[in-house]
């Protein structure tokens, strides 16, 4: 049946399972869900400790297994995807067990070789274990590439429960950062007439609460809210894959997290997890959109970006992949008149989506996850840099695209 947005919305994932002691049956649901018994297992050395007697399991349902244990996978690298690839060949489907960078590169890789996949989640950590995109980074960007949805997607809210609480508090980041990922789409779709589902929106906002409900007990080894913040994470990923985009996941925020997190590995340095990133730039993003909300009015007019400042702040190979995502640059289909005439729109949009930015922080805080950029390392430099910059990386309608469209003190 159509949604009341007009289409008609369809998944891939056909087995969700999140519940206390399920490791030991992962190989039986597996094989009662027809899954391919020829497997890739792809995991690192931390992620595979932490899923305890999987791979016994499944070696005594009958299962055989390939496998690919990466070191200690901080990072999802194109390079990686393609060694995947090449391995995955041989067997029939892919088993990816961890969360991050580990189902990142599966969801790609098993998207180009058109094999079955699986994933088993060792700790809440990020949104993407539904999702049929991946974040990859190639040439020192990182960009969003379609990938495969997986079909089944496991979690043993024990293994979740025990899983670094700092893992933990970096997918409550994750989560804090969709009221701003939602305040974007909805303006976007005000503007440009951009595709907006309000039933999916409604879906981010329930995983939504859900996961800011349990902000108090995330950092305790505590069954019920690890499976009620992976409850949380999954239909955030559902939404991505609904929509078509990631769109209704990630806005602004993430932009200025892959910002800060290119502009680090450019420099050599460690960048931290994905959700401790995007929890802090939502705090940043929140705090602006609401400063930019007490503005009764603007007088828009054409984008005066300054390029060369821009190819500056990128530099070197980022600056080139930069530019690719603004040949044309996606002001250049924005009528300024437009966003003159629904500015009070934009700022009501902006109060209804957003929480107080005190009341953000209060819950970051309550959950152990960071609220601070130099809890990661961006400095004051990098911070501004970001917060300038951050929206050139997408060629996508973001509120922080359009401030060189505004004249504001």
């Amino acid at each position: 049946s159509r949604c009341s947005c007009g289409k008609e919305h369809s998944f891939h994932t056909k087995i969700v399972e999140i519940r206390p002691g399920l490791t030991a049956d992962c190989g039986l649901i597996l094989l009662e869900a027809g899954f391919p018994q020829k497997l890739l297992l792809v995991a690192d050395n931390n992620t595979l400790k932490a899923s305890g007697q999987l791979r016994e399991v499944l070696k005594a349902s009958g299962f055989i297994l390939k496998e690919k244990i990466f070191d200690n996978l901080t990072y999802a690298f194109m390079k990686d995807v393609a060694l995947l690839q090449e391995l995955s060949r041989e067997v029939e489907g892919i088993l990816a067990v961890g969360s991050g960078s580990v189902g990142d590169l599966c969801r790609l890789a098993s998207y180009r070789e058109n094999k079955a996949l699986a994933i088993y989640a060792t700790a809440p950590s990020m949104d993407g274990f539904a999702s049929d995109s991946a974040p990859i980074i190639e040439n020192g960007f990182k960009l969003t590439h379609q990938a495969k949805q997986p079909e089944i997607i496991l979690a043993d809210t024990e293994v979740l429960a025990a899983a670094p609480s700092e893992l933990k508090a970096a997918g409550f980041g994750d989560m804090a950062a969709k009221y701003t990922a939602l305040a974007d789409w909805r303006i976007a779709h005000l503007l440009t007439g951009e595709y907006y589902c309000p039933e999916i929106a409604g879906l981010v906002n329930k995983g939504l609460d859900k996961v800011m409900s349990m902000a108090d007990r995330v950092t305790q080894n505590d069954t019920e809210a690890a499976g009620s913040i992976m409850e949380g994470l999954v239909m955030s990923g559902l939404a991505m894959s609904l929509a078509g985009s990631s769109r209704p996941a990630s806005g602004a925020e993430h932009v200025l997290s892959h910002f800060w997190e290119c502009k680090k590995l450019q420099a050599d340095k460690w960048v931290e997890f994905h959700g401790k990133k995007t929890g802090v730039a939502s705090v940043v993003i929140t705090r602006l959109y609401h400063e930019l909300s007490k503005y009764p009015a603007v007088k828009a007019h054409r984008d005066n970006t300054d390029w060369e400042a821009v190819k500056k702040a990128y530099g070197g190979e980022l600056a080139v992949e930069m530019m690719k995502m603004n040949k044309p640059t996606i002001t250049d289909s924005l009528d300024p008149d437009i966003i003159s005439e629904k500015w009070p729109d934009i700022c009501r949009i902006l109060r209804e989506t957003l929480p107080e930015t005190d009341r953000l922080i209060a819950l970051l805080r309550q959950a152990g996850a960071a609220t601070e950029p130099s809890e990661f390392n961006v400095d004051d430099s990098l911070l501004e840099l970001g917060i300038k910059y951050h929206s050139y990386m997408r060629h996508r309608v973001l509120l922080t695209r359009l401030l060189p469209m505004i004249s504001l003190n």
